[in-house]
């Protein structure tokens, strides 16, 4: 699968899972709600991150997560 877009929707609760789980594309600086890195579509073409990117989506408790 290709991805040609990521994004947090509005809501996200600052839980730090996604960047624990695929800090190759989320950061989520203290006290702020996540961010998708700048170079994360050029890291998403990896595999290995791919399949955390699809974890962490999956695993979101707020499912802010987008992914196209």
């Amino acid at each position: 699968m290709t991805v040609r877009r990521i994004w947090i929707e509005e809501g996200c609760i600052s839980c730090n899972l996604c960047e624990d789980l695929c800090p190759e594309i989320f950061h989520v600086p203290l006290g702020e709600v996540c961010v998708v890195k700048g170079d994360a579509l050029t890291q998403a073409t990896a595999p290995k991150v791919a399949e955390q990117l699809e974890e962490a989506r999956t695993q979101c408790p707020v499912e802010v997560i987008q992914v196209q």
